[in-house]
């Protein structure tokens, strides 16, 4: 590590007392490197076993790595903490410019403490640390204001990151998100819901540092050969034409694509929610996180009549990409374009994770359609596939949280389904609500193992089609060895941090080569041997906190409804959570 590498800088806070410290934590990014490397690290010392989500001691961790604010596409920041909606590791990632306005502060982490007495936003500029009233703020109905407030109450902008949460937050939603640049957020696993308990309605971020290299010539010579595949080459391009909402419909080809809560596999309106046609018809503008050239972030401008003003119209632009367009289109039955996008500025505005939330309102549908529940517990609503009207003030109303339904269902789909039945149809792995993918065992037992029982975790649903290109069977040890063989590899990029979607770029031999030029010289082997101890300490802190592979439960839709890798059955699946779990 380079000496004057401000990346060593850890700066504590705690609100509690509002003050901070600094500290020279050269000991642990030289062990974690940075990102999710030092965040697992930082949160063994902070995090006490058995520690309530929802309490003070629950720590707020946000890390970067050594080649954010160096190299293109290096644009997130890594969020850990315990996560109050599966009860083990809270992990998020978030782009936008956060993580380089971290980086040019002077740190490589901050860790939150504790927790105000009353609304309290924090200002960090460089080696300052200032603590605002937010009592204005706790309440107001949009996230969109009070970035808005925010951004106009503090000097500076460039590279400056405002993080906020919307009253989902503030309300202990599980699911809530903390939203970053408007159209960035850490959006899974709920670290909305620890800001809020925290009273800390949000967190500005600004500096400006110099960032320095062991050779200036081979470092401009890396980062143009970076670039120019980034911006050249096939790699890249499809996100930058339309984004992951290009998965729609070769996903719905091959009937791989959640419908109606995962009752079938294919949907009817696929090709009218697809990255094609809302590119055609919807796409406003295209925008990117700090120092990157792909600008894969696709903006919809959707235009709203005001009731009493003919010919007046206010303009909104909504983020998309495949994973709101399933778990608010496909899932959700639903095809009618400017329903789907008020469902997802409503997200949004509240503060919620849209596929959680998504998930959740897909469960109650098809719950209400078995008469499990009914209009007494929805409060009066009739949720219908594709009834977007209902489905915007459902969400207003998880909430709101007005009756025990409600406040089951701010919990997420699991919760619910445990108190109103209908487990076998609530479609989330360890707690957490599913992601876009049914192509097979393999993206199922990633969602399972995986440390954020995400699909970035080990892109099972790719172990799955190449098995399906080369008409292949899956065996329990063989998904399992291929998941913990990408996961591992994966931790060493969240821990540079690069944003996973340059996985093909950042090749083991280009992580050498930039790591080296910013001070880690690290060989092949040691760099895959840190990648398994990071993934081996996520997982070890999540069997402190009770996790239990062995138990967990498996939802029993995913069996039942055709995947195109073929059938598959809880026997194998247990047996690669087994194997999983016995060699990570």
């Amino acid at each position: 590590m380079l000496n004057n590498d401000p990346i060593s800088r850890v700066l504590y806070i705690d609100l509690a007392r509002r003050s901070f410290s600094i500290q020279d934590r050269s000991d642990l990014f030289e062990a974690g490197i940075g990102g999710s490397g030092v965040a697992i690290r930082l949160l063994e010392e902070e995090c006490p076993p058995g520690t309530d989500p929802m309490s003070p001691e629950n720590p707020i961790i946000l890390a970067v790595g050594p080649l954010v604010g160096m190299f293109p596409l290096g644009s997130k920041a890594v969020a850990m903490f315990k996560s109050p909606h599966t009860g083990n590791l809270g992990e998020s990632h978030a782009g936008g410019r956060s993580a380089v306005a971290i980086r040019m502060a002077g740190y490589g982490a901050i860790v939150i403490r504790k927790a105000s007495v009353s609304p309290v936003y924090v200002v960090v500029e460089g080696d300052k640390v200032y603590f605002r009233d937010a009592s204005a703020l706790w309440g107001l109905n949009s996230a969109y204001t009070v970035g808005t407030i925010m951004r106009q109450n503090e000097e500076g902008s460039g590279m400056r990151t405002i993080m906020r949460i919307g009253r989902a937050g503030e309300q202990g939603v599980s699911y809530a998100s903390v939203i970053t640049e408007t159209y960035r957020h850490f959006g899974r696993l709920g670290l909305g819901a620890v800001f809020g308990s925290k009273k800390m309605k949000g967190l500005v971020i600004s500096g400006q540092r110099k960032l320095p290299v062991t050779d200036k010539r081979a470092y401009r010579t890396l980062y143009d050969e970076i670039y120019k595949v980034a911006t050249e080459s096939e790699l890249m391009k499809k996100y930058h034409q339309l984004g992951t909402a290009m998965n729609v419909l070769p996903l719905n080809a091959i009937g791989a694509l959640p419908t109606r809560n995962l009752q079938q596999g294919t949907f009817e309106g696929a090709e009218q929610i697809s990255g094609e046609r809302l590119a055609e018809d919807y796409l406003g503008r295209r925008v990117a996180c700090a120092h990157c050239p792909v600008a894969c972030i696709h903006l919809a401008a959707i235009r709203y009549p005001y009731p009493k003003d003919p010919y007046f119209y206010k303009t909104s632009m909504i983020g998309y990409d495949h994973e709101p367009i399933f778990a608010v289109g496909s899932l959700l039955g639903g095809t009618d374009i400017r329903g789907l996008f008020h469902l997802l500025d409503e997200a949004e505005v509240q503060g919620l994770d849209v596929m959680s939330m998504g998930v959740t309102l897909a469960w109650a549908t098809e719950a209400m359609h078995k008469g499990l529940i009914t209009t007494k517990e929805t409060d009066g609503l009739s949720l219908e596939w594709g009834n977007y009207a209902q489905y915007v003030e459902a969400a207003k109303r998880i909430v709101n949280q007005p009756n025990d339904f409600y406040k089951a269902m701010a919990h997420g789909a699991e919760k619910a389904a445990s108190i109103y039945g209908g487990l076998d149809f609530a479609l989330t792995f360890g707690k957490n609500e599913m992601p876009g993918y049914h192509t097979g065992p393999g993206c199922h037992l990633g969602y399972l193992t995986g440390a954020r029982h995400s699909h970035l975790d080990s892109a099972g649903y790719s172990i799955d089609q190449k098995a399906i290109a080369k008409n292949e069977s899956l065996t329990a040890e063989g998904i399992a060895s291929a998941l913990l063989e990408e996961e591992r590899w994966r931790q060493v990029l969240t821990s540079l941090v690069i944003c996973l979607f340059a996985r093909g770029i950042y090749t083991p031999d280009v992580v050498q080569k930039s790591l080296a030029l910013v001070g880690f010289e690290r060989s092949a082997a040691e760099i895959a041997a840190f990648g398994a101890d990071t993934l081996h300490r996520k997982f070890a802190f999540k069997l402190r906190e009770g996790y239990d592979p062995a138990t967990m439960r498996i939802p029993r839709r995913i069996m039942e409804t055709p995947s195109p890798a073929g059938k598959f059955d809880e026997e194998l699946l247990r047996k690669a959570i087994a194997y999983y779990a016995a060699n990570v």
